[in-house]
């Protein structure tokens, strides 16, 4: 897990990116309308959105669960397969996710923590 100061930096940088985007975009529009800038605003408040969100669902103990755990299907130990990446869409954009995946020989089922495990994966 990343330490607070870690993240916070990291977060700090995506803001001040987004940030001098949008200055950047203010100084290039001649008077652009309401509508315009708050487009723009929500445009850029969208991917700071989704990269807090990113940084603070990856950073959860979660992330990198004790190996080991049983089946939901057949309750036989399933197997640590290294880390995953999974895109969902969130209430705050597009998040892409982290995870050590595990997946059951026996019944060919996939779990990426904390989802519930997916027959076939």
């Amino acid at each position: 897990m990343k330490s607070r100061t870690k993240q916070k930096a990291e977060l700090m940088e995506i803001a001040e990116e987004q940030i001098d985007r949008l200055l950047e975009w203010s100084e290039e529009v001649e008077a652009p309308n309401m509508g315009a800038v708050e487009e723009k605003v929500l445009q850029l408040r969208k991917v700071l959105s989704e990269k807090m969100t990113e940084a603070v669902v990856n950073n959860q103990a979660a992330v990198h669960p004790v190996p080991g755990p049983l089946c939901e299907h057949c309750g036989r130990e399933i197997h640590y397969k290294g880390m995953k990446t999974k895109e969902i869409s969130s209430w705050t954009g597009e998040v892409k996710l982290e995870r050590g995946y595990f997946y059951c020989n026996d019944c060919k089922g996939g779990l990426f923590p904390p989802g519930p495990t997916v027959r076939g994966a």
